[in-house]
């Protein structure tokens, strides 16, 4: 029988209750660091779902014109890929219709960010080697990462069943457990890849991989049909939320997929934990290349980070195509609603609704791009927190030069997804490649501005650098639903985002975006000079 030494005793494989010694406490250390990240995901998409009823019934507000909706929304594959099909016309149904598939991946990310930060994470940096060398069972961590996503999850289903509750109950109840169900199935897919990597990045990346398999997955099974019935469909768990059906008709059997997977995948994570040592993984780390291919901390932050750089280019360039084959369903999708009109030419211009929706497109690409270089910029706090930027700098690397290094992958990454993104669109869209493309870039002053957030919160107070987080995520959620809400402009300038021309179709102004680039410069800079004269140490 193999054992593991844990303190002054030995803990048994075999050993029961005594594998999740210290669960209660790992549990509260995890919520404790997660005290920031967490609530910021669960009220982005808590308010994104709550606030949905209020924003279709001020597009439709006629029963008739949401029936109308519903029907010829049923009949547009391209919006169905997207959204996934109509299954009732109420301000509920379209509600689950509108915001139940976004929901769900946003509870995935937030749930395989939360495993793999208390499990591979804090093997990676050494930390779980001296947690286990106390009163630690050998399951603990993994059990505590699992409950914290289950908490995050809970409060999230919470969160929506109440505010949808004037709805109908039952609805509320059925998308807020579908779209919870959802977090906590990545959750478990998160708890596995973690065994077979060494590195947090690579699990992320991997179970990041997985979720966006199953979003495509689940828009080609609905781009074929209108009822969800598509095999496809039915394979990735994002489509088993729009099957509950939430306010129509609830199929409350789907809710135990769900179920079965989470004690599935539980399973196969505790016993793939239980067969491994700390620290190691079922999957080999390659060997690094020579010491000539990492000759500066520049080729050092992008072999770490080319991973990243990659996945996200793909995406946008995939995620533009698909819009970009949108657009010309645009107009027939808002028919004669001059409410949606103007909810559009809110978030777009008033240069034509084809127009506005390709600008519309483009703002959507330029908030999820601020995602990606807030994650890029934090890669610097990671490596700090670890200590693998230690042994870097007791070299002659100076602090600058290898923050530098992962700054340029950061802001030029970012520089060539929102390309790509603007290369796709116009794929899709067949025509106007120049505009479109134009138009991508400009949201660069922006994501810019943001990034300059993340440096400066690093630089100056590594402890609140997760901050940047709130801040993408404010950018994003008022971009999302503030048009639709008629939320007051001094309240949408807030987001850099809300300052930019809406470009295609209308006119270029330059003095916002000189302004956001030159304040983007600022950030950088007073940053970086606080990561010069600070402690490197948190």
């Amino acid at each position: 029988m193999t054992t593991l030494a844990s303190g002054n005793r030995y803990v048994s494989r075999s050993g029961g209750a005594r594998h999740l010694a210290g669960t209660g406490t790992l549990l509260r250390l995890a919520l404790r660091r997660d005290r920031v990240m967490m609530p910021v995901w669960i009220a982005i998409t808590a308010v994104m779902v709550v606030s949905m009823p209020n924003s279709l019934d001020a597009v439709w507000p006629t029963a008739a014109e949401r029936a109308d909706i519903a029907a010829s929304m049923n009949t547009n594959g391209s919006m169905r890929a997207m959204y996934g099909p109509v299954f009732g016309d109420s301000l509920g149904a379209l509600t689950a219709w509108r915001a139940g598939t976004f929901a769900a991946v946003f509870a995935a990310i937030m749930s395989l960010l939360v495993v793999v930060r208390h499990t591979r994470d804090e093997e990676e940096s050494g930390r779980q080697e001296l947690v286990s060398s106390a009163m630690v069972g050998r399951r603990a961590p993994l059990t505590a990462a699992l409950l914290a996503a289950l908490v995050g999850n809970a409060v999230l289903a919470l969160l929506i069943t109440g505010g949808l509750a004037a709805q109908g109950g039952a609805g509320a109840l059925a998308l807020g457990l579908a779209i919870g169900g959802c977090g906590m199935v990545f959750a478990t897919m998160a708890a596995i890849v973690a065994q077979f990597t060494e590195s947090a990045r690579l699990a992320r990346g991997a179970t990041s991989a997985v979720l966006g398999v199953a979003f495509v997955l689940r828009a080609a099974g609905d781009s074929g049909t209108n009822d969800g019935s598509s095999p496809l469909t039915w394979i990735s768990p994002i489509g088993w939320v729009e099957n509950v059906r939430a306010f129509a008709d609830e199929r409350w059997w789907v809710l135990g997929l769900f179920v079965a997977a989470v004690l599935i995948q539980g399973a196969i994570g505790y016993e793939l934990a239980g067969r491994r040592d700390i620290g190691m993984s079922f999957l080999p780390t390659r060997p690094g290349p020579a010491d000539g291919r990492l000759g500066t901390a520049g080729a050092l932050a992008w072999r770490l980070q080319r991973g990243s750089v990659i996945g996200w280019s793909l995406g946008f360039l995939a995620a533009g195509v698909v819009f970009g084959g949108m657009t010309e369903g645009a107009a027939d999708l808002v028919g004669d609603s001059a409410n949606t009109v103007e909810i559009i030419e809110r978030m777009g211009g008033h240069s034509g609704i084809t127009d506005a929706f390709l600008a519309t497109m483009v703002g959507m690409l330029g908030m999820v791009a601020a995602l990606y270089i807030v994650q890029a910029v934090l890669r610097l706090n990671g490596e700090e927190t670890s200590q693998r930027a230690e042994p870097i700098l007791a070299n002659a690397v100076g602090r600058i030069s290898w923050a530098a290094g992962h700054l340029v992958i950061a802001f030029a990454g970012a520089a060539l997804i929102m390309l790509l993104g603007g290369l796709g669109l116009a794929l899709g869209y067949g025509q106007e490649f120049g505009p479109i493309v134009a138009a991508c870039l400009v949201q660069l002053a922006a994501i810019w501005t943001l990034g300059g957030v993340a440096v400066l919160l690093y630089g100056l107070l590594p402890r609140a650098a997760v901050a940047a987080w709130a801040a993408a995520g404010a950018a994003l959620l008022i971009g999302w639903i503030g048009p639709a809400l008629k939320l007051p402009q001094a309240v949408m300038d807030v987001s850099p985002f809300g300052h930019l021309p809406k470009l295609p179709g209308g006119a270029m102004t330059w003095p916002p975006v000189v302004a956001e680039l030159a304040l983007a410069a600022v950030l950088v800079t007073a940053g970086l000079i606080g990561l010069r004269r600070r402690d490197m140490s948190n």
